[in-house]
């Protein structure tokens, strides 16, 4: 029996990737040097996955910033604007065009699928000239063979390709990108060509948007550019991948009837009505890619449930036709266990990261012909009790207060317009304010500081008086940029989910479980393994103090319960819905205490809100429900006159415009600059939104300095479709990531702007 993992984190185990990655950006080390420790890291994950007697280890998974960015790159496809010279593309421009540059903005970034990775979006039009202009894909597969591992190639689909990118600036938005198909197969016949040429006996094409509501005229484009690639396929075993969901039926049946296709790949863990439609009508002859290892979260597999599907499968499609797999690519685990010596014993049982997911994908197969390890299979059998049994994952007093929720919508009793009103009285805020999303920049000397709070090796009483100095210099810097409304920065938080898990009941932590989000940023998802509940305030401290430094209002900075289920690995045997409840309760508690100590302006970012959308719109309804539901739960409580904000980035809004409305935030800061400005287009086709907006005024991933006049001029677009009296100025995102070089500047040309228009509006009435 044969096995499969469909990719792999490319970051390394202890993040290699990321520090190399950071040091060539910040001019550092070189081309060559960060190469190398690419190298290194790909020729270690094939080495390890060939060592567990994996058959069909993947190449071209690793990339510098995202495969579709690499898939960009192959086609050529570089927007005019990075003036690139036509020759194989380079880090100058592929770098470029991921983070911007001095003169020239980044391409859009949003989320891969319903996961917090990311990727960039391809710009394309009808005078886009394709051509051949990354040759990643050969020389993966090449250096694999180089060291006697046979890979197979993975490249994602030419339909997936289309579907996932965006009419270029001045293209008309009703543009047909499938239109192009015509002009990028042909680039894909080289691919496949050389690869051929180079040995390669299988390719792996990557077409997740498969699982998608697809109209007819797109599942055409399936049938025919597989057509199209038929011939030039010929040779190959060619394996279709699908992932992150269910697949339609009438998608099911176009993908089992491809032309020159001889696998297919399905995630049977988020996909388990599949089994269904592979039980009635899978193609005899071909081969099944059974996703049962979940490739998505960290809890061990159930083996002996998924040795009974396999079975199943086995006498649907034959023995020798079967082979077991991860449900999608391990990309969004972390790494591997072994780097977590610390980790309470009991909760390390129940995990599985992506080293461990190999094991388990082999030892599956192995147990379908006979060689079953028992011993191994045993030890999975006394963890999974173990978990079920186990009194820390269960609370009786948090079930029963989530479960009282019910009958309740909890929405404020005031609306917002009688809010906002009472909230100016007391905060008497000018015109257009201006305020940033929370975090400031993360300094070495911050980092160090809570790296040595953590190893004990400073007091608290030394690491609070450090954190209170970096808060006092965030506050002053705000004050002399002449910032409307204040953040403490949040020096004392590596990471905003993971701040606020360490102070909840029913979270473990890693010290190395991270994963990649985008480019280099990397974050380190607490586990939710029990009921959730709040032991003691968590950020009243901090938010406090900062307010008691200055006059200006001063926000509290809380994440919701949405993002940090959706930025977690989450418990999988209840509803996602009533651990997101739990959490809500936990929050609601923390924003009483907050408005209790005097903090009249409480943000509770929900980052995650739409990432968490279902893939398939006939679950979108449920989904919202629960979740606006859980926003609204957080601040219900509250006066009128205590302003609460929330945040959401870097996804499409536009499609939920009526649910965000609905969470009855007094202001939302959203996301806008880097889309291009997208989620303007829903106020110009007449939603009206009465409570405060941020729509961002400039991207915070990019390290490229925006200037007033442009600044000035995002903002006059907000005010041709909003109202003068909602609109507040803000940046994109958070501005951690950020060096303090790059954030003064930026800031400074964003409150100049902000007068500017002021002037400009009190001179016109």
């Amino acid at each position: 029996m044969a096995s499969h993992i469909v990719g792999y984190p490319r970051m390394g185990p202890k993040r290699e990737l990321k520090f190399a990655l950071e040091s060539f950006w910040d001019g550092k080390s070189s081309a060559e040097e960060l190469e190398k420790v690419a190298a290194d890291l790909r020729v270690s994950i094939w080495k390890q996955m060939a060592d567990a007697s994996i058959k069909y280890i993947p190449s071209n998974t690793f990339a510098y910033y995202d495969q579709v960015l690499d898939t960009t790159a192959m086609l050529g496809a570089v927007p005019p604007r990075y003036n690139w010279s036509g020759d194989e593309i380079g880090f100058e421009t592929y770098f470029s065009m991921a983070r911007g540059n001095a003169s020239v903005p980044a391409m859009e970034m949003t989320k891969w699928f319903d996961t917090n990775y990311h990727f960039i979006v391809p710009e394309l039009g009808p005078d886009v000239k394709f051509s051949y202009a990354s040759h990643k894909a050969v020389n993966e597969y090449k250096e694999a063979k180089a060291i006697g591992v046979d890979t197979v190639p993975v490249i994602i689909g030419p339909v997936t390709y289309l579907l996932l990118s965006k009419p270029a600036k001045g293209v008309e938005k009703t543009f047909p990108l499938l239109s192009l198909l015509d002009k990028i197969l042909p680039i894909y016949k080289e691919v496949i060509a050389e690869l051929k040429a180079a040995g390669a006996s299988w390719i792996q094409f990557d077409e997740p948007t498969l699982v998608m509501d697809l109209e007819s005229h797109q599942l055409e484009a399936f049938t025919k550019a597989y057509a199209e690639l038929e011939s030039s396929l010929s040779g190959l075993d060619v394996l279709i991948e699908t992932y992150f969901a269910d697949i339609p039926g009438d998608a099911f049946k176009t993908l089992t009837s491809l032309k020159g296709v001889t696998a297919f790949g399905f995630d049977l863990v988020r996909g388990t009505k599949t089994l269904d439609l592979i039980k009635s009508v899978f193609p005899s002859g071909k081969y099944l890619f059974a996703g049962v290892v979940d490739g998505r979260n960290i809890w061990a597999n159930d083996l002996d449930a998924s040795l009974v599907t396999l079975k199943f499968l086995e006498d649907v499609v034959g023995k020798d036709k079967l082979v077991v797999s991860t449900s999608c690519s391990l990309l969004h685990t972390a790494v591997d266990l072994i780097n977590e010596p610390k980790l309470d014993t009991e909760i390390k049982s129940w995990l599985a990261f992506a080293a461990q997911k190999v094991v388990e994908v082999n030892a599956l197969a192995k147990a379908l012909t006979g060689q079953k390890d028992e011993a191994f299979f045993s030890a999975n059998a006394a963890a999974q009790a173990s978990r079920k049994s186990s009194p820390r994952v269960n609370n009786e007093a948090v079930q029963k207060a989530a479960a009282a929720l019910k009958g309740s919508d909890h929405r404020r009793a005031t609306n917002v317009t009688a809010r906002l009103d009472a909230q100016q009285k007391k905060l008497n805020l000018p015109i257009l304010p201006t305020t940033t999303i929370g975090s400031f920049p993360q300094t070495i000397e911050l980092r160090r500081v809570r790296r040595e709070y953590k190893a004990k090796k400073i007091s608290e009483e030394e690491y609070v008086k450090s954190i209170k100095e970096e808060i006092n210099k965030v506050v002053k810097l705000q004050e002399e940029l002449d910032i409307d409304v204040l953040v403490h920065g949040e020096p004392e938080r590596n990471d905003m989910v993971e701040y606020f898990g360490e102070q909840l009941s029913g979270f473990a932590f890693t010290a190395n479980g991270w994963v990649q989000s985008y480019g280099s940023r990397c974050v380190k998802p607490p586990i939710i393994y029990g009921d959730v509940s709040r032991p003691k305030p968590m950020t009243v401290f901090w938010s406090t103090t900062a307010q008691s430094m200055t006059k200006r209002p001063m926000k509290g900075m809380l994440t919701g319960p949405v993002t940090i289920l959706n930025w977690s690995f989450v418990r999988n045997d209840q509803p996602r819905f009533e651990t997101c409840y739990q959490i809500a309760l936990a929050i609601k508690d923390e924003v009483e205490d907050l408005e209790k100590a005097g903090i009249t302006i409480i943000q509770i970012d929900e980052a995650a809100l739409r990432e968490g959308l279902p893939l398939r719109k006939a679950e979108h309804a449920f989904y919202l429900d629960w979740a606006v539901h859980s926003f609204r739960i957080t601040n219900v409580g509250v006066q009128d006159t205590t302003q609460i904000h929330t945040h959401m980035c870097y996804s499409n809004f536009n499609d939920i415009i009526h649910s965000i409305i609905d969470m009855d935030a007094d202001v939302i800061t959203i996301e806008n600059s880097r889309s291009d400005e997208k989620l303007l287009s829903v106020f110009r086709e007449g939603v009206k939104y009465g409570a405060g907006i941020g729509p961002g005024v400039y991207d915070i991933h990019s390290p490229r300095i925006p200037s007033t006049e442009e600044i000035a001029d995002r903002i006059n677009k907000m005010l041709a479709v909003l109202e003068t009296n909602i609109l507040w100025v803000n940046p994109d995102c958070g501005l951690k990531t950020r060096k303090y070089t790059e954030v003064k500047p930026a800031l400074q040309n964003m409150v100049a702007a902000c007068k500017l228009l002021r002037s400009q509006l009190a001179s016109s009435k």
